[in-house]
């Protein structure tokens, strides 16, 4: 007997085993959301709580966070506001509390063990580029940055 099966965590109902995940060997869990998909999650991430729904119902707190968020309504589908005054995206230009590599628009993927290193203008990449080191792809990027804004920012 497996004590996860027939369980419910928030939204989602444990149907049956999924495998196991290769990163840290939990077990994973195929789940019935409420809203009626399927997801795979680890049971951790079930029983911690940190998993409480295929995605929909951050979906949907999202959707009610921005009916009450006048700013946000002011500025609906005005893309104008993602970039600054030189058409770069604010994302490709400041360091988030998500970024774990310290240095903005380089990334790794644990998959391939790769690092990535990106800059998008007007809404394009123009440096998509993947490097085994991640020195390279440092240096890829500032001298993308030296290209586009003329400056390493």
């Amino acid at each position: 007997m497996v004590p996860m099966l027939g369980k419910r965590f928030a939204r989602l109902l444990v149907l049956k085993r999924a495998g196991s995940n290769p990163n840290n060997g939990n077990a994973l869990w195929l789940c019935q959301c409420d809203c009626g998909n399927q997801v795979v999650v680890d049971g951790y991430s079930l029983r911690c709580g940190q998993t409480r729904s295929c995605g929909c119902l951050k979906r949907e707190t999202s959707r009610e966070s921005i009916k009450h968020n006048p700013a946000f309504q002011k500025n609906v589908g005005n893309a104008n506001n993602l970039t600054d005054k030189d058409g770069i995206n604010y994302t490709s230009r400041d360091l988030t509390k998500r970024n774990k590599t310290g240095v903005v628009g380089v990334s790794y993927d644990k998959a391939s063990e790769t690092w990535f290193a990106h800059l998008m203008i007007n809404y394009k990449y123009v440096l998509a580029k993947s490097f085994k080191d991640f020195d390279d792809a440092v240096a890829a990027r500032k001298k993308a940055e030296l290209k586009y804004y003329g400056k390493n920012r």
